[in-house]
């Protein structure tokens, strides 16, 4: 048994401790909103944040989170009203909408650490976080837009 915190609620999740964290998140706790992509922690689609830092959850083992504060894009917003989503949807950067929440969970950790971005400092932090779509200059302004706007 690991026990968590995820979106602020205490949860337990009895699986092997060596689970992915994508897997307990998806299968064990049915919150489908961190996507699988890759697998082997190249894609970012499945970017969640522990403790406040963005994490491939398929590549952290449930062990790893045992009393962590983990962070969904469930969690984020309940009614997505975060700036962020607001401004994916402003700026159209969804398409596929595969590699969407991944991308925000990843632009929310760079915000909370730093407000105000500049494009540079955006396209750094967001590098590792794939869209097939190839919409990166709609994320880059989403990010931006958010950063004014949030």
């Amino acid at each position: 048994m690991v026990a968590f915190t995820l979106n602020g609620k205490r949860v337990s999740v009895a699986t092997e401790p060596d689970t992915p964290l994508l897997w307990a998140v998806r299968e064990h706790l049915k919150l489908t909103g961190t996507k699988y992509g890759c697998g082997a922690g190249l894609c970012g689609a499945c970017t969640v944040h522990v403790n406040g830092k963005a994490v491939k959850s398929c590549q952290t083992q449930l062990s790893e989170v045992e009393g962590a504060r983990v962070l969904t894009i469930e969690g984020l917003s309940t009614n997505s009203s975060h700036p962020l989503q607001k401004a994916f949807v402003a700026e159209q950067v969804p398409q596929c909408g595969y590699c969407q929440s991944g991308q925000i969970m990843k632009a929310a950790e760079l915000l909370a650490k730093n407000p105000k971005p500049s494009r540079d400092q955006i396209v750094a932090h967001m590098n590792g976080n794939i869209c097939r779509c190839g919409t990166y200059n709609r994320i880059v302004a989403a990010v931006e837009r958010a950063s004014k706007e949030g």
